[in-house]
């Protein structure tokens, strides 16, 4: 063995290997058990004097975010085969504000690999599903040899796995990452609540990135007030600024921009009368399930009802968002993947399992020392978006879209800044043109529309896909990322966004008691940037309103 092999071995045991062996192994087992844990712990029960202060609550933390200690969950593997075993040197900042808060973590959630993707199923431990229609949270089960039973559906993703911990009852929060809906998509799934905060609110120092500019923090739990108290109660999470994240607000950007917000300083109470909620034209699309487009007609007819202003508006550019991210998007995320190679990050092992011999392999294939470990080491998925982000960052490429993208993303902030009555604290008020509305849109004087408070719109525009038709790729990628339509405004706005649950009639199948589809679905409402703490106070009573736990 030559020197520089002996060296570049060395290096590689930073990381500690795990064989194909071993791997299989983990997943096989994996698919006899729910599949919404990648690592659990066991969860220790205090009850009465002996309970702590401040009071225990459960935490399932989505496995791209990093954990230490000596227990199972310590491990960050982001489902995928290059880190099966990584531990980090460090804890994620909002692992450890939550452990401060009473937050014990029961374990670490399943995902799609690196955070790309939409149902969950990209994964190195095997897919997340949930069980059809299931209110009482026994989840799923997925056979040894991987078929699905019976109506087994979606979770929604890349967030499946925090949100299905979050359904079935087994953590009372879970900690999700939103890139352009990866929190709220699952939450309207599993019919739980996923809330998406201001980007820049909560830190992301100790998250393995996907695409910077877009990554949040996301919470998911079954009521709104559980993430209301955590976020903006007394000693919230909305006030602590992190040093570490250099996306993270300074404190005197965070007193200035609380300054002109409620909630923040003293309690807020919700009151529905009086408030305005845009619906956007925009996403009445043809894709759109009737189902759930009768379900939030029915809703804003009931918010009517109690009081609040229901406004038709638009925002035009939002028709070009979904383009604009899957181009944002995995350029970012073809850079922020680069440092998996086997050296730095991940693991070297050739087809029989045996750790270090890729060294030499790689090298004689074709001459590039990490090429045979990056293309077994990455998922189909993963490959597909850092192929179309490293073409959009070429030199042919980046004026058509990459700069285009950005030019787009710039265009959805003007328009959130133009339908909400409050402005925008980063960004100074753009002028618009009255032309560029549709007929539709009502003038409320000669300077333009009326201005909304909030928006109010569907989180997906379908209810959760059998997974048997997931695995059959009856659904394109470009289908599966059409599932992002609605959650990918805000993101590329930086706006916080909550998805709360929503009751649809199921439909009939064929056969006789049969029916397609769950019974819930997701209403998206979403707010201007830092008004986190009145959103949340809104949607808790909006999902009072709809007869929803809160």
């Amino acid at each position: 063995m030559s020197a520089r092999t002996g060296l570049l071995r060395g290096l590689c045991l930073h990381h500690v290997s795990c064989s194909a062996k071993q791997l299989q192994q983990q997943q096989q087992q994996q698919r006899r058990l729910l599949n919404h844990f990648i690592s659990r712990d066991p969860t220790p029960a205090v009850k009465g004097q002996d309970a702590p202060s401040p009071p225990q609550f459960t935490l399932a933390v989505k496995d791209n975010i990093a954990t230490t200690g000596a227990t199972a969950s310590s491990t960050t593997t982001c489902a995928s085969p290059f880190l099966t075993s990584y531990r980090s040197p460090f804890e994620a900042t909002i692992v450890t504000q939550l452990r401060a808060r009473g937050a014990v973590v029961v374990g670490k959630t399943n995902l799609d690999e690196f955070g790309m993707g939409s149902h969950s199923v990209h994964s190195a431990f095997g897919p997340v599903a949930q069980g059809p229609d299931d209110d009482q949270g026994q989840g799923q089960q997925v056979c040894a040899s991987g078929d699905y039973e019976g109506e087994a559906r979606s979770a929604g993703g890349s967030s499946g796995g925090s949100a299905v911990a979050v359904a079935c009852g087994e953590a009372d929060m879970a900690l999700g990452t939103d890139t352009g809906g990866s929190v709220r998509l699952p939450a309207a799934y599993t019919g739980v609540v996923g809330f998406k905060p201001s980007y820049g609110m909560l830190s992301r120092h100790g998250v393995v990135p996907y695409a910077n500019s877009l990554d949040t923090v996301g919470l998911l739990a079954r009521s709104v007030g559980t993430i209301a108290d955590l976020l903006v109660g007394a000693g919230g999470l909305w006030a602590e600024h992190d040093p570490k994240d250099p996306t993270s607000l300074s404190p005197a950007a965070r007193a200035r921009c609380a300054s002109g917000r409620e909630g923040y300083r003293s309690s807020l109470t919700a009151v529905l009368k009086g408030v305005r909620f845009g619906i956007p034209l925009e996403c009445n699309i043809e894709e759109l399930d009737p189902r759930i487009r009768d379900a939030w007609s029915a809703s804003a007819e009931a918010l009517q009802q109690l009081g609040a202003r229901i406004v038709p508006v638009s925002l035009p550019s939002t028709r070009h968002a979904l383009a604009a991210y899957y181009v944002i998007a995995p350029a970012e995320a073809s850079s922020n993947l680069a440092k998996y190679d086997g050296i730095r990050y991940g693991t070297r092992e050739d087809h029989g399992g045996s750790a270090g011999a890729e060294i030499e392999s790689d090298a004689a294939d074709g001459g590039v020392l990490y090429a045979a470990s990056r293309g077994r080491g990455f998922g189909d998925e993963v490959k597909r978006r850092i192929l179309l982000g490293s073409y959009t960052l070429s030199s042919e490429a980046m004026d058509n879209y990459f700069i285009k993208a950005q030019a787009v993303r710039r265009l959805v902030r003007r328009d959130f800044d133009r339908v909400f009555a409050l402005a925008n604290p980063l960004h100074e008020p753009e002028a618009f043109d009255l032309s560029d509305l549709p007929d539709s849109v009502a003038m409320e004087n000669k300077f333009g529309p009326t201005e909304v408070d909030f928006l109010l719109c569907p989180t997906a525009p379908t209810l959760a896909p059998r997974l048997a038709d997931v695995a059959a790729q009856q659904q394109s990628p470009v289908d599966s990322y059409m599932n992002d339509v609605f959650t990918v405004p805000a993101s590329l706005a930086g706006l916080p966004a909550i998805s709360i649950p929503v009751q649809v009639a199921p439909e009939a199948a064929e056969g006789p008691g049969r029916e397609t589809g769950s019974g819930a679905a997701g209403l998206q409402l979403i707010g201007q940037f830092w008004d986190d703490a009145r959103l949340l106070a809104v949607a808790g009573a909006v999902a009072r309103a709809l007869s929803e736990p809160t």
